[in-house]
């Protein structure tokens, strides 16, 4: 006899929350990648769709507007075929990786990102990457609200001063013109704005597993972290 208890068994689920700069990002894509999973950018939906506000010249309180365009965000993901490398993201057509990963843009991101109707047009797209074989998601409220159930949560944190610093070497790799001192400040606004806001404020969920990056290399955090998944049956041993 077939054992179908668990034909309708959601999809499996690991959310990697924190705010700018604690790595989230490169740990949730080398998870997608090692476990052969979907991987979700939530961060790069809420920017893609700043850079749509200001293409389209839409004013910042125009709320209405905004909602409509999350409602019918024309964005897509491709993977870049490198692990090093950012996800390849269309905009309408156009490519605009690099384009949406500056600071200005992840400020303006934030501004959206406080918009109730924003946040919820934008929900059932996010939860649609959840697909077989699962889905490693990347981003501020994967595990609080976009996921509750995850089967993993993981919430990164670190220090302003070494989240300023890496930030900085990231920006610089790109060939982008930026300081220490500018960008401290604005990951500070943007840390106060994210979890002072009225809807899915930054924190962690409840029974996330939370890992302070500070002194931790990208190795080191994987390697806990293969430890939790293991832990839930998510990854086999090696």
């Amino acid at each position: 006899m077939i054992d179908n208890t668990h034909a309708d068994a959601p999809v499996a689920v690991v959310t990697i929350d924190g705010p700018s700069g604690t790595g989230k990002g490169t740990i949730a894509r080398i998870i997608a990648d090692r476990l052969g999973w979907h991987l979700l950018d939530s961060g790069a939906l809420y920017r893609v769709l700043a850079l749509a506000v200001i293409s389209h010249a839409v004013d910042f309180e125009d709320i209405n507007s905004i909602t409509t365009m999350a409602e019918h965000l024309d964005v897509e993901f491709k993977p870049s075929g490198d692990m090093n490398m950012e996800t390849d993201i269309f905009l309408e057509g156009e490519e605009v990786s690099k384009s949406i990963r500056t600071e200005e843009m992840g400020n303006y991101a934030s501004i959206v990102a406080t918009i109730p109707s924003v946040r919820e047009a934008l929900k059932s797209r996010q939860r649609s990457f959840r697909q077989s074989p699962g889905l490693a998601a990347d981003g501020r409220d994967m595990g609080t609200v976009i996921f509750p159930d995850a089967d993993l949560k993981i919430y990164l944190t670190a220090s302003a001063e070494e989240r300023a610093k890496r930030r900085y070497k990231q920006l610089k790799e790109k060939g982008l013109n930026v300081n220490i001192p500018a960008l401290s400040r604005e990951i500070a606004e943007r840390d106060n704005r994210d979890a002072s806001r009225t809807v899915a404020p930054l924190k962690p969920a409840e029974d996330a597993e939370i890992i302070d990056t500070s002194d931790m290399t990208i190795d080191e955090v994987i390697q806990q972290i293969g430890l939790l998944l293991e832990a839930r049956a998510l990854m086999p041993k090696v």
